[in-house]
């Protein structure tokens, strides 16, 4: 006997729409991240690079967090407002805890990086490194992929948790 989900129907189905439509945004952001950062860090051209980190820090200043945000929240709503739980099935688990750690990445790591490059290059001087602007958006990509994967396959099966649950059903 399957426990009742606390969202109806159209609720539940609006809030999908919401997910869906921001992870595979915040999919996007970071595979047009990874473009502009891979022009920026193999080019030659001072005017190019200089485009290419400005364009990366508009993505990353005004698109990103809220993205982040909003496929987190979405997410824990469905997860704890629909039979399929927070911790009752390994890949929702694993999803949000990788959806939370590539938010907190995002907010300490990806953006301060596009920050430092953006300064740098304003001030006439060349990339600094070209991993600031490389390793997030290929972190933050492989990470959306595989969240992207399990979603679709729901691997691995039930917790412990969700184990109990089932047999006190």
């Amino acid at each position: 006997m399957k426990p009742n989900p606390k969202l109806s129907r159209p609720v539940r189905r609006a809030v999908l729409v919401v997910h869906v439509t921001a992870s595979a945004s915040w999919l996007g952001l970071s595979l047009g991240l990874l473009a502009l950062g891979a022009t920026a860090a193999w080019t030659g051209s001072a005017v190019t690079v200089e485009a290419s980190v400005r364009a990366m820090k508009l993505f990353a200043d005004w698109l990103l967090i809220p993205v982040a945000l909003l496929t987190l929240l979405s997410g824990l709503m469905l997860s704890l407002g629909t039979v399929w739980g927070l911790a009752r099935y390994r890949w929702v688990y694993t999803k949000f805890w990788l959806t939370l750690a590539t938010t907190t990445a995002t907010v300490f790591a990806l953006r301060p990086g596009v920050n430092s490059a953006v300064t740098a290059v304003a001030a006439g001087g060349p990339l600094p490194d070209a991993g600031d602007v490389l390793f997030g958006p290929v972190v933050s990509l492989s990470a959306y992929v595989f969240m992207t994967v399990i979603s679709v396959l729901k691997p691995w099966g039930r917790t412990r948790r969700g184990e109990r649950s089932r047999l006190f059903a």
